[in-house]
């Protein structure tokens, strides 16, 4: 059996590289202009490699009963690892990935292809403008895990976006984003003050080290009209092999606090990670 080689390619991105992993015969690591950025095992889909995308995925596993397929948008292609995810999780779900870089879609989408029985539409378009033209209550979760090389675009953390997430999302909906920041917070403490500004229910997924101010890092912003089952995800990220926090209700408005939701004029990208705050999690 021939071995597989890496695979790379100049995009909108930078220099995206698709790495075969040496210990797992069909597991892949794309990475930009370095940095890692997405993990798939085509054998495993359901094997969530990053710290991040395991949070995301123990939300997924609790917006709705085990096995329920879902309606999805995700906003942020990389290597298609959460549309795999809930392919595999969840059976039937329609699922619709929106990825600015045609070029990288095009190149994961050959190398890595999708399971022929998962219902996945890919569209190469801006997250925002794509939203803005999507159906209003279309969608059951909302994924957005965009980056603009290591920097979550500005026009994604106003509260013109957040109306537009609102507008798609149906009454029982959930809204998720891997965001990035260090203390002091400003721009989390922004976003959460956004959302808050248009849904009833809010949690924060983090990282103790990064919440406490330690370090620069992701964290899972879940967001709601409904109430979510706080207790689950706490149980299910605390006793993961990176556990995480689950902050909600009061201890997270005096997270938020005085913070104001942000206007498309005032948006701004998240901040820039200082070197090597990415490694592999």
């Amino acid at each position: 059996m021939n071995e597989p080689i890496p695979v790379h390619r100049v995009t909108e991105q930078g220099t995206v590289k698709l790495m075969p992993d040496v210990d797992r015969e069909r597991a892949w690591l794309l990475t930009v202009d370095g940095a890692p950025q997405s993990y798939v095992d085509l054998d495993a889909p359901e094997h969530l490699e990053f710290e991040y995308a395991r949070r995301l995925g123990h939300v997924l596993d609790t917006v709705a009963e085990p096995g329920r397929p879902l309606d999805a948008l995700h906003l942020g292609g990389g290597a298609l690892t959460l549309p795999r995810y809930v392919a595999a999780t969840r059976p039937g779900s329609r699922q619709d990935v929106v990825e600015f870089d045609r070029d990288l879609l095009e190149l994961v989408a050959g190398h890595l292809p999708l399971p022929a029985d998962a219902p996945v539409a890919l569209h190469a378009a801006d997250a925002r403008e794509w939203l803005a033209e999507a159906p209003a209550d279309s969608a059951d979760v909302l994924v957005a895990d965009v980056f603009g090389g290591s920097r979550v675009p500005a026009h994604l953390t106003s509260d013109g976006y957040a109306e537009q997430v609102a507008r798609v999302l149906r009454a029982d909906g959930v809204y998720l984003a891997n965001l990035a920041d260090a203390a002091p917070f400003a721009f989390l403490r922004s976003q959460l003050a956004t959302f808050a500004a248009r849904f009833a229910e809010l949690l924060l997924i983090a990282e103790p080290a990064v919440l406490r101010g330690r370090r620069f890092g992701n964290a899972v912003l879940v967001a709601a009209h409904r109430p979510l089952d706080a207790g689950a995800l706490a149980r299910r990220t605390a006793a993961d092999a990176f556990p995480a926090r689950v902050e909600h209700g009061a201890a997270l408005r005096r997270f938020i606090g005085g913070a104001r939701p942000v206007r498309d004029e005032d948006a701004v990208p998240s901040p820039e990670p200082p070197d090597g705050a990415f490694g592999i999690g």
